[in-house]
């Protein structure tokens, strides 16, 4: 009795688990060309379904259908089990006449209540050259092209410009610097596409990221200049203009392979798989763009560098905290700009506190728009002293290009309650004056009898007056007088702002390099090229000690022109900026590609240093 009511339990439990929701989903394609048949398919996740409501097909022409269809599937897989099942209802549709037309939803009686499919739009354009050659294997399955099968096939020896040809567009073509812009490629074809291969060339005067693609491209019927095409978006990238003037986007040149139907099927053809069909290479130009991009206007003095559409949000714990314990303030910035080139505000903190610096938690992707997220500033701050102070607001500005200007974003302030320690702190500061004792001196009333030998002194002789004592004068005052001299030395070039940072510029440079190395060695691609731009911008920064806000390519080589290094230096520096931007995204060997931007960036520092 017990083994069926576990039986009993047990597959009850497993009913439970195969439960879902029923839903009603609808499959069509979102463009079709006038007198074009095309498959509408309803599909429902049960079979146990009754009284299936076809919808209106108003503006089209059903040819055949509802025929039905089921499926079901079970699965065991490392002891989950898994079942599914489902009915499709597909139809049949023909249309003829362009323009919108609105397929309303669909209903079924399922499990024991009524579930609807989603209404579709659908857009009919005119019927031309192009799309109508595909007719008869549009309606082989939902949606009227999925894949390049689905395109002509090519049987006239050679690919004329309006066949296949490819399209350069952005997003817009006037902007301000590092306002986001998104770069299309896309590919507008009559014929069959096996392979298309090519790569976007060095951008001087941008920053360029590539939006992630999908692994399978989906072709779409569109009407381009009165002529039906199919077409796909092959490549997106999103550009930072990092300088103002007019930026050149150049042509690029992409190598397609084209089947082409042979004339005359030959016997080998037949036999060997060939289907009569050959493959042609053929080269496709884009034109080229031209971006106008117009400099900030004169920037705040606590500008932060943030180009785009931003918020902030603050906190600070604790508000109530003992001397030499730590606080901790958060500024998040959230929205969508050159998120990366955003820098840390300025907080002004009491005197009394130890501050030390930021850290950056970014957490932001690529989007169409730029990059959105958020970047988070957390500063650590180790109050001394009891007392009540308080942290001022901190001022966030940005430039919103929309609106042409700069805007100001401030956080709370907050009042911190410091309390006076008790002489030692469990978290930041350890005391251990109240744990020091006396030494004890045991046995003073009784001395140990010293034994061995004993050596004596001469009567009448004196250290005083000799070699000896005399040295020991002049040598500590002639130390004193070097340690003076290079005190005052040190004072004296670390008053020298610009020249104490170029002493550093180096030595900073070797030491990001030697991180960028460990990176390279574990194969961490986005970090290395992270690594390789701050010690790149980080060296010339600080050997040309140039302020952030007017560090961009062309100041660069304008002031190593002036400080007469030599061009082929300067441009060898470019060249390494360049070569680590876009080796990022460029195909083939990643390792290779990272060895050789390494190597790329020592070459470039050290040709510099000769110069500097």
């Amino acid at each position: 009795m017990k083994r069926y009511l576990t039986f009993l339990i047990v597959s009850i439990v497993s009913l439970f688990a195969f439960a879902e929701d029923v839903t009603l989903n609808v499959y069509a394609p979102s463009t079709v060309e006038a007198g074009n048949r095309f498959r509408v398919q309803f599909t429902v996740n049960t079979q146990n379904v009754s009284n299936f409501q076809a919808p209106d097909f108003s503006g089209f022409e059903v040819i055949y259908g509802p025929s039905t269809s089921s499926q079901s599937s079970y699965q065991i897989i490392n002891g989950h089990t898994s079942q599914s099942s489902s009915i499709t209802y597909s139809y049949v549709i023909l249309a003829n006449r362009a323009g919108t037309y609105k397929i309303s939803s669909a209903s079924v009686h399922a499990d024991g209540k009524t579930v609807k499919s989603n209404p579709v739009s659908i857009k009919v354009l005119p019927s031309g050259q192009g799309g109508s050659q595909r007719s008869s294997q549009s309606s082989s399955s939902a949606g009227s092209v999925n894949d390049r099968q689905q395109v002509s096939r090519s049987n006239s020896g050679t690919i004329g410009a309006d066949q296949l040809f490819m399209t350069a567009t952005a997003s817009r073509t006037k902007v301000y610097e590092q306002e986001a812009i998104l770069l299309t490629y896309k590919l507008y074809t009559l014929v069959q596409v096996q392979d298309l291969d090519g790569k976007l060339p060095s951008l001087d005067g941008f920053q360029v990221q590539q939006m992630p693609q999908s692994s399978n491209l989906q072709m779409e019927l569109e009407s381009y200049n009165g002529r039906n095409y199919y077409s796909v978006v092959w490549c997106q990238y999103v550009l930072f203009p990092q300088k103002s003037g007019n930026l050149v986007i150049p042509s690029v040149t992409f190598d397609a392979t084209v089947l082409q139907q042979k004339k005359i099927v030959t016997f080998d053809d037949f036999f060997n798989g060939g289907g009569g069909y050959t493959e042609l290479k053929k080269k496709i130009s884009t034109p080229k763009l031209t971006i106008h991009v117009s400099p900030l206007p004169a920037k705040p003095d606590n500008f932060s560098g943030a180009v785009g559409e931003f918020s902030i949000s603050s906190s600070c714990s604790p508000q109530e905290a003992v001397a030499n314990d730590a606080v901790t303030v958060r500024l998040s910035v959230k929205g969508v700009g050159n998120m990366k080139l955003i820098n840390a505000p300025k907080v002004d903190f009491p005197k009394d506190f130890e501050v030390y610096d930021p850290k950056v938690n970014d957490k932001f992707s690529l989007t169409k728009s730029g990059l959105s997220g958020t970047k988070e500033f957390e500063y650590l701050v180790v109050p001394r002293h009891g007392g009540q102070y308080k942290i001022p607001s901190i001022s966030f500005v940005y430039f919103d290009p929309s609106s042409k200007t700069y805007k100001t974003l401030k956080s709370e302030e907050y009042t911190i309650n410091v309390k006076k320690g008790s002489g030692s702190s469990s978290r930041t500061v350890n005391d251990y004056s109240s744990q020091q004792q006396d030494v004890k001196e045991l046995d003073q009333d009784i001395r140990y009898i010293k034994i061995g030998d004993v050596e004596y002194d001469k009567y009448g002789e004196s250290f005083f007056g000799t070699t000896g004592y005399i040295l020991c004068y002049v040598v500590p005052f002639l130390l004193f007088l070097v340690a003076l001299f290079l005190g005052r030395r040190e004072l004296k070039e670390n008053a020298n702002i610009a020249k104490s940072r170029g002493k550093k510029a180096n030595k900073m440079a070797i030491k990001r390099l030697k991180n960028a190395s460990k990176l390279l060695k574990a194969q961490n691609q986005n970090e290395f090229y992270d690594e390789v731009m701050r010690a790149l911008w980080g060296y010339i920064a600080d050997k040309l000690n140039m302020p952030q806000e007017n560090l961009n390519k062309d100041n660069v080589l304008s002031e190593l022109t002036s400080r007469n290094v030599a061009p082929e230096a300067s441009e060898l520096f470019i060249k390494a900026l360049n070569d680590c931007e876009f080796a990022r995204y460029a195909p083939g060997d990643a390792a290779s590609n990272m060895q050789a931007v390494y190597e790329s960036a020592e070459v470039a520092i050290s040709k510099i240093e000769d110069y500097l």
